[in-house]
């Protein structure tokens, strides 16, 4: 059995329409996500031949590749789970003080999450992140995805800038495509990675409550 698998999703293709069309999630499923998770596999594969071999004459590329599409699967884990047809609204709770005491208020997130991921040079994910070191909130722009593999911080809400992610739906206008994805965002789902990002875990993959 390989390694990594692509993940079922927790609702139909079409479940996130009108903010994100069914023909996306489609593609970005079956077809993007997929592909990370067989280049995860393969290369590991590659990797395993290597060892065997005692030639690591490939090593620098193979662990470039590895962490490419390693960090992109675990990256779209965490975008599905972030995301519900049931969605929107704003955080509660513990995360909402959270929230209100490092950025001020609610808006005040969302303007500085939007202004990040709206951004980014080329590819790459907005993030709303837990950083155990300051112990505080904080915004990040991941570039492609290698950065999920060497950061401390544990990403609680993503948003994937990459093109494949609208450009079918929003093409250039992609600060629509941002500011409507706040209207599914799973506030539940942050809220439990928030909850065990603070307690010590790593929470990439944390599961809604009741899951």
């Amino acid at each position: 059995m390989a390694p990594y698998a692509l993940p079922d999703l927790d609702y139909d293709y079409g479940q996130l329409e009108p903010v994100i069309i069914g023909e996306i999630n489609e593609l970005h499923h079956s077809k993007h996500h997929a592909a990370y998770v067989k280049g995860a596999n393969d290369t590991l594969d590659k990797i395993a031949e290597a060892r065997e071999k005692g030639d690591f004459g490939s090593i620098v590329g193979l662990e470039t590749t590895l962490a490419f599409n390693l960090a992109g699967h675990s990256l779209h884990i965490q975008w599905w789970k972030n995301l519900s047809p049931d969605g929107g609204d704003k955080p509660v709770g513990e995360l909402a003080a959270a929230v209100d005491e490092h950025f001020g208020s609610f808006d005040g997130l969302r303007k500085q999450l939007n202004a990040v991921a709206g951004t980014i040079q080329g590819s790459g994910w907005g993030v709303l992140a837990w950083d155990p070191v300051g112990e505080r909130l904080i915004t990040q722009q991941l570039r492609d995805h290698h950065s999920n593999l060497s950061i401390v911080t544990t990403p609680l809400l993503a948003f994937d800038i990459w093109e494949h992610a609208y450009y079918l739906q929003y093409k250039n206008a992609k600060t629509d495509y941002i500011e409507k994805l706040w209207n599914i965002v799973d506030w539940t789902d942050v809220s439990a990675r928030f909850e065990q990002a603070r307690a010590g875990a790593n929470g990439l993959q944390a599961p809604t409550p009741g899951q």
